[in-house]
């Protein structure tokens, strides 16, 4: 798995929302979850994680087209149920975030045989290939249509056939994609019969039209169907096509297309599908089954909240999970907050019983793995600290036992576990602010390391140089805040130093964990601590901390207010407990829903803040898209002057101190009017400022040679500038 925090990554961890990055390599592990495979030399090979032996499942030869010579660089491979077949994907291709479009190849592991699928389709276009249950046939989707071929004679069937750019068959449209995580969308049936599948119908929404001024004398328009705040979502529809006879059979679901979301559909039976529905508020949740021989429906599990619903998604980036069937397919686990707390139930398949299995005044994290064989269910938590990680068992058929503590309890930082699909093997990586990443694999469910010689016990070090520390922050409004700081190399607490709030403060992540590489400045040009800067980091209220739902949604229709005064506030009970900081010399900085935190604070405290670098932020929320912006604030037909209130561009006349804005004109994600309408703002006030566009680039302004460079020199010479370094 990629290390987030290191380099360049480390932005993909803060940004809220949620730009460019290569798809997270998890483990590949093979059926029987006593090993792991991976590409090596252009071969395929599986791994022993106990002895480290490898053994060549299939030569690059065999993964070498005819006339090729070189293999297929692979960026994905799966064998199908009877491992007869190997399915590969390469050449791939960016759909907004991921590379998600590509070629496929189908490579018979028993004759030999390697031919490609999609034959007279666009070239790099299939998207999301899956053998059928039987091993017969493969489903993909292609230029927006849903399509099957016969592995045996290549003979292709387009299931769709209205798909187009606004009408999308077995995937999603871009804000699916951004705020549900959602992109595979379609469902094989256990029978090999049926698929289901998502169609959006995006026709209605419209499009924000990038512009591209370098690429050709003159620009090109590039449309991206966007549904600001406050619009109307794409209707979405369930279709189950027969691949009998061809005919699809749409769900009836109750409610209006328009007024609602569909972000979670799986099978649950022969003939029914499960799918979960959000109102278009996300303050409704329902369970709702649906009948595939007539498209009747039923709902037999719903919930509310005042705020809103959370889907629980492994991370920001990761696609809300299908549902896991226990007891033989009569329960099913749920996550839920609806206690206060985010817990995990089961229910029973008829609704009518509901199970407690996580009890207790904390949050889970996310559910990890699901043994049946021993009865466990693996999840994170973290009880005591929400600054660290751990992970957790406990029984599937509990109620009334407790949780139990799988990690070692002498570690304490943040541990993370890649359990293998039998629950007997898993990899396990610690770090904590000092101690640099380290992993080891163990057996489960005693988490015995497999090699003593291997282990994170004999192979633990402590990086000397790292001069941080954790506290808690009371402000004057009573809240307690977690803290990092992490003081200069040759620290003399006679002197005073500048100090460098690094901040996000949205919904969608925290900058207090206690994890090795989240306290060094992945866009400075240099050494910060050898510089003589002083770093911090606080979570406020609405960050997605392990400290209960009421932590998390204090925020609701107060994005830009609330978490704008918890960091104020507690940057200056900083300023108070420490007499070495400089008060002259307090900076803030962030990216995205960070750089939106930086404007605030710039704007609306400049008493504190007397520097500022602002990275691709929303400066007007109205700008923003509606499944973000309204499961957050609300809708602005009904609450408008929350969304002005909180939004930067409401409050530029307080601008004091110096600041520099940073905005990619190429963002399909924060749009560049975003930027625009900033500038016309501090000009209308004559507020001085610097501004940096780079033309064409993304929400993470790393497309183009030398952009990285220039982008970490001009913030460096930025910051040197104006908020000078070193201890006086």
């Amino acid at each position: 798995m990629i290390n987030w925090k290191n380099g360049f990554w480390a932005v993909l961890v803060v940004l809220l929302y949620q730009p460019l990055v290569v798809n997270a390599q998890k483990i590949n592990w093979a059926t029987d979850g006593l090993g792991y495979l991976k590409t090596k030399e252009g071969n395929i090979v599986r791994i022993d994680p106990k002895t480290d032996a490898e053994t060549i499942l299939v030569k690059k030869e065999q993964l070498t087209p005819a006339g090729a010579t070189l293999p297929l660089r692979l960026q994905k491979f799966d064998y199908s149920n009877d491992r007869t077949k190997l399915l590969l994907f390469t050449n791939t291709a960016r759909v907004w975030r991921f590379n998600t479009r590509g070629d496929y190849w189908i490579l018979n592991t028993v004759t030999g045989k390697l031919s490609q699928l999609g034959k007279g389709l666009t070239a790099q276009s299939l998207m999301f290939a899956k053998f059928s249950p039987d091993n017969k046939l493969v489903a993909y989707v292609s230029d927006h249509n849903l399509f099957v071929e016969d592995i045996n004679t290549g003979q292709i069937r387009k299931l769709t056939s209205d798909g187009t750019r606004k009408m999308i068959n077995g995937t999603f449209d871009w804000v699916y994609e951004e705020e549900f995580g959602c992109r595979d969308g379609f469902r094989w049936s256990d029978d090999s019969k049926q698929i289901a599948f998502w169609q959006v119908d995006a026709t209605r929404i419209r499009d924000y039209y990038m512009v591209n001024n370098t690429d050709s004398p003159y620009s090109k328009i590039i449309p991206v169907e966007y549904p600001k705040v406050g619009e109307s979502p794409s209707p979405v529809k369930i279709g189950v096509v027969s691949l009998q006879n061809g005919y699809t059979r749409w769900m009836n679901i109750e409610g209006d297309p328009q007024q609602h979301y569909i972000p979670r559909m799986e099978w649950s039976g022969a003939n029914e599908l499960i799918v979960q529905q959000l109102d278009r508020k996300q303050q409704e949740s329902k369970l709702i089954y649906c009948k595939t021989s007539d498209g009747t429906t039923r709902t037999f599990w719903a919930e509310n909240d005042d705020a809103w619903v959370d889907l629980n998604s492994p991370d920001i980036f990761g696609e809300p999970g299908g549902w896991k069937w226990v007891n033989k397919g009569q329960d099913f686990l749920w996550v839920s907050e609806k206690d206060g707390w985010r817990h995990i139930y089961r229910i029973s398949r008829d609704g009518k019983t509901v199970t407690l299995i996580t009890k207790g005044n904390y949050d889970i994290g996310v559910i990890k793995a699901v043994d049946e064989s021993t009865g466990y269910i693996y999840f994170t938590a973290s009880p005591s600290n929400a600054t660290q990680l751990y992970l957790y068992r406990i029984k599937i058929n509990a109620g009334k036992d407790d949780a139990e503590l799988v990690s070692p309890a002498s570690l304490k930082g943040t541990h993370n576990y890649d359990i293998s699909p039998t629950g007997k093997l898993a990899s396990h990586t610690f770090s904590n602010h000092n101690t640099p990443n380290i992993t080891e694999w163990v057996s489960l469910p005693d988490n015995k390391p497999l090699s003593a010689a291997k282990s994170i016990a004999s192979n633990i070090r402590t990086d000397q140089n790292i001069n941080v520390e954790y506290l808690q922050l009371t402000t004057e409004d009573n809240i307690v805040l977690d803290a990092w700081i992490n003081k200069p190399a040759n620290f003399d607490p006679n002197k005073k130093y500048p100090m460098v709030l690094y901040v996000y403060g949205e919904p969608a992540a925290t900058v207090v964990s206690d994890e090795y590489g989240d306290h060094r400045n992945f866009l400075y040009g240099g050494d910060m601590a050898e510089d003589g800067y002083i770093q911090v980091g606080i979570d406020n209220r609405g960050t997605p901390s392990l400290k209960g739902a009421a932590w998390r949604r204090a925020i609701y229709r107060k994005i830009g207010i609330l978490n704008i005064r918890d960091m104020a506030m507690g940057t200056k009970k900083l300023l108070e407990k420490y007499p070495f900081i400089d008060k002259e010399r307090v900076a803030v900085w962030g990216w995205s829903g960070g750089g939106a935190s930086t404007l605030n604070l710039m704007f609306q405290y400049p008493e504190i803040f007397k520097t500022g670098i602002a990275i691709a932020a929303v400066t007007n929320q109205l700008f923003y898209d509606n499944i973000y912006q309204e499961r957050y604030m609300g809708l602005p037909q009904e609450n408008r002057d929350d969304f002005i209130k909180g939004s930067p561009v409401s409050n530029v006349q307080g601008l004091k101190g110096n600041l520099l804005y940073i905005h990619g004109t190429g963002d399909d994600n924060v749009h560049y009017d975003n930027a625009e309408i900033l500038l016309n703002a501090l000009v209308k006030y004559n507020k001085q400022f610097q501004f940096m566009a780079y033309p064409n680039r993304t929400h993470n302004i790393n497309e183009g040679e030398g952009t990285w460079l220039h982008l970490s020199t001009l913030y460096t010479n930025y910051l040197k500038k104006n908020c000078p370094p070193g201890g006086k």
